[in-house]
């Protein structure tokens, strides 16, 4: 639901009551994660997706339905064999969503105004709800910052709401979405309250060195994919918001200068399209020394070679220099700076979610790396309700 309030900003200052649907489980293969969310008001207008299309109707409608009774549900939504036409996810897995009104001027509007005021400047913030638990507590919502503060309350005692908000900043280091379970007196337990906590972080950081005409294609390609963007280069010249208007930021500094003192983190992406000795080869004894997720170089195989030799020289280890991809980019045949770009970002993605980068028509693995049966951040056993296969299970909290 996170990722929908920037959309549903007019909504919220407007007052229109709304209807909103957010996945609070995910089984098997499934389009989409815990946190994805759908909006319905009473006109109709929708924005958002839970499914990628494979349970949208019913979703809706569901919206609807909720809009007019003023009670949240729970609905639960698999796919069988034998009936292959009832509203299910075709693609076998299974998600439970959780339909939720906010009326007018409830107090819950407060929390998701404060929430994007934090994600418009740049913070940390984790949004916890009860989905699971006692109906008096059933959806009952606390807001978690960055810094620890919290707003709004769970409603039962101080202590859970002290329990809940760790598991909030666990999420928020992890960056993570999923279900979590608490007993009534805050202590881990399956057979207590089952919480949504939805992390909501700053945009990962890509940091494109090297003002060239294919660095331009990849700042597109980089913000479609939802990162903040950073151009750096050492040249004025060439180095100018004009040449790149998309990009978050435009740098001019020394790239290797620039990458000591500016903020990294373990998402962090760093594209490296200099292919000037002088240049990426300071940057990356710099760039394969950080903790973050992916450092690549573009340049010939001659090039790689040589750079290669350059930082062994330098003093970089086998084990860093293990880190670098390059030639930057997955084999894809391009030659375009906008097919290159769509190779590097391709590279990165699967570097990210763990694919192969082969044809998926090649391949017998699952389409969707990295999902398990469960999407909880707690250990035991799932307290949403069994799927029933090729139904919709539904309860009204």
């Amino acid at each position: 639901m996170l990722d929908l309030l920037p959309e549903l900003k007019d909504w919220l200052h407007d007052g229109r009551d709304i209807a909103v649907a957010t996945v609070v489980s995910v089984g098997g293969s499934a389009p989409r994660g815990p946190g994805a969310a759908l909006a319905v008001d009473r006109a109709g207008t929708v924005i958002g997706s839970v499914s990628g299309g494979c349970v949208e109707g019913a979703v809706y409608d569901l919206c609807a339905e909720v809009l007019q009774t003023g009670q949240s549900v729970v609905e639960r939504f698999g796919y069988s064999d034998e009936d292959a036409f009832a509203v299910g996810l075709t693609c076998g897995g299974v998600l439970d969503v959780m339909v939720t009104p906010l009326p007018a001027n409830a107090s819950v509007r407060a929390l998701l105004e404060s929430a994007l005021d934090a994600m418009e400047r740049g913070e940390p913030v984790a949004l916890v709800r009860v989905v699971e638990g006692p109906p008096e507590h059933l959806g009952t919502t606390l807001l978690v910052h960055g810094n620890g503060s919290t707003e709004g309350a769970l409603g039962i005692h101080e202590d859970l709401d002290r329990t809940a908000a760790e598991h909030a900043q666990a999420a928020l280091d992890a960056g993570r979405t999923g279900t979590v379970e608490l007993s009534p007196d805050g202590s881990s337990c399956p057979e207590g309250l089952t919480m949504l906590v939805e992390a909501g972080t700053p945009p990962p950081r890509m940091i494109v060195f090297g003002a060239v005409d294919f660095a331009a294609a990849l700042v597109r390609a980089g913000k479609f994919l939802g990162y903040h963007v950073t151009v750096c280069d050492a040249r004025p010249v060439f180095t100018t918001q004009a040449r790149f208007p998309e990009a978050d930021e435009v740098v001019v500094d020394w790239p290797h200068r620039y990458l000591r003192g500016t903020r990294t983190d373990a998402r962090t992406v760093l594209c490296v399209l200099t292919h000037d000795a002088k240049f990426d080869v300071p940057l990356l004894e710099v760039a394969l020394r950080l903790p973050v997720a992916f450092v690549g170089a573009m340049g010939s195989r001659r090039t790689h070679a040589d750079r290669r030799r350059r930082l062994c020289e330098a003093g970089l280890s086998e084990a860093e220099l293990a880190r670098l991809r390059s030639p930057i980019g997955l084999d894809l045949g391009g030659r375009t700076p906008e097919e290159t770009a769509l190779s590097i970002a391709a590279e990165i993605v699967a570097s990210r979610r763990g694919g192969t980068g082969r044809s998926l028509t090649d391949t017998q693995t699952p389409i969707h790396h990295g999902r398990t049966a469960r999407s909880d951040l707690s250990s035991g056993p799932p307290s949403l309700p069994n799927a029933v296969a090729g139904t919709a299970s539904q309860r009204r909290l």
